[in-house]
């Protein structure tokens, strides 16, 4: 991320374009986008949550009290949770982020010891939605009535966060 001369900068910086996006198309006034909650998203620390009442939900994959986390810190937790596609991802303690089918194979081939590893098929960067009570210890719970779709702000593209994958 390049450097902001004022707040309002940096703080509309961290907006994903799908923010963006939606807080335009709602028409949100320009001294309301520091807001939390507007007609185009609701934040909560670092993730968004933008309207989505056109999205078709499968409720028989709903999934109920699910963490929504990014890296090791204290998950949000999401009363009602859908998510839909996303890269099919292999995950153990050595490879956090996880490995693609292709890496995967590999490494078993190369490295007998890799098979020893607790692995876990995981989804990355998933599109998620969620509905209902959006609850963290350090943040007011918000309600949402409707599915909104969750986006993460682009902290994570600075290089500090070079090596840190959304999985779920």
């Amino acid at each position: 991320m390049q450097g902001f001369s004022t707040v309002t900068q940096a703080m509309e910086a961290l907006k994903p374009e799908a923010v963006q996006h939606s807080q335009n198309a709602a028409g949100v006034k320009t001294r309301h986008r520091l807001k939390r909650k507007t007609s185009g998203y609701v934040r909560q620390g670092e993730w968004f949550f933008i309207p989505r009442e056109d999205v078709e939900i499968n409720e028989h994959l709903v999934i109920q009290n699910e963490p929504l986390r990014r890296g090791s810190g204290k998950p949000h937790m999401a009363q009602f949770l859908y998510r839909q596609g996303g890269e099919t991802v292999y995950v153990c303690r050595q490879h956090p982020n996880g490995l693609t089918e292709k890496e995967y194979r590999r490494l078993l081939i190369e490295d007998s010891n890799a098979k020893r590893c607790r692995w876990q098929t995981m989804q990355r960067n998933p599109k998620v939605f969620v509905r209902g009570r959006i609850s963290h210890p350090d943040h007011a719970t918000v309600v949402l009535d409707i599915w909104h779709e969750v986006a993460a702000d682009t902290e994570t593209r600075s290089v500090a966060f070079r090596d840190v994958a959304f999985l779920d």
